[in-house]
């Protein structure tokens, strides 16, 4: 699904579009043209049909080069392994994210809490997967003629980062879940969420004024995306907290 010149929605589950596994998060491809960088991999589920997407938008899938992790769990993170055995990918992961995902520290992710809820079959296995690189606040990405900035975005689980491209005029801002349409939030009762990192990681967000909204799950802002921040960001002006996605 192409959203716009060089980026494309190619997995996204039951929390999104229904075009991959019901378990997996929005997975984009960002075409740069000699190379394609993926933001996240998905839950490894159904790799076959967000291949079989790509595909079907025209990308060569020869040409994946990167797999950016926007954090450790399993919906975002689960297929790491797939894409690197079959397609050779770099895989990239904020410091913290890199050793949950190469040791596939369970308890780090917290599976077993997210599929006693429900989130995952009780039959998911998430395995391990080497990174080769990390990346952090600051730091940036290249993949062929495309920069990708890096920003950290904790609240939401510890090690994850959100991304920005700025192309053709607009600025393209993956947040992850760190923030959702409507200036929504998700809050979980896991070990590493914590509310007043998020709030601190939505105003930094907010402040890079994004055309385009491209979160973890459901809803896309392709123009004014930084409205949907400010929403959350006037609910803390008001001391309360922005409303939950789900």
């Amino acid at each position: 699904m192409r959203l716009s010149d060089r980026v494309y929605l190619v997995g996204s589950g039951r929390l999104g579009f229904g075009i991959s596994s019901p378990f997996d998060c929005h997975v984009y491809a960002i075409d740069g043209g000699s190379e394609i960088a993926l933001f996240d991999a998905g839950s490894g589920l159904d790799v076959d049909t967000i291949v079989e997407r790509m595909r079907f938008d025209g990308l060569d899938v020869s040409k994946l080069r990167y797999l950016v992790l926007s954090h450790g769990h399993a919906d975002h993170a689960g297929g790491a392994i797939q894409w690197r055995e079959r397609f050779g990918v770099d895989v990239l992961a904020h410091p913290l994210t890199a050793q949950y995902v190469a040791t596939a520290d369970l308890k780090a992710i917290s599976l077993a809490a997210a599929i006693a809820a429900g989130v995952y079959p009780g039959d998911y296995q998430f395995h391990a997967c080497p990174v080769a690189g990390t990346l952090k606040g600051g730091d940036t990405l290249r993949a062929g003629d495309l920069t990708l900035s890096i920003h950290d975005a904790p609240g939401h689980s510890s090690g994850q980062i959100a991304a920005m491209l700025e192309q053709g005029g607009k600025r393209h801002l993956f947040s992850a879940d760190a923030v959702f349409h409507g200036g929504r939030i998700v809050l979980q009762n896991i070990w590493d969420c914590h509310l007043h990192e998020s709030m601190e990681t939505i105003r930094a967000l907010a402040a890079l004024r994004p055309d385009a909204l491209l979160p973890g799950h459901l809803t896309i802002s392709l123009s004014d995306g930084a409205a949907e921040l400010d929403r959350a960001c006037k609910a803390m002006d008001r001391l309360e907290v922005p409303p939950a996605l789900l």
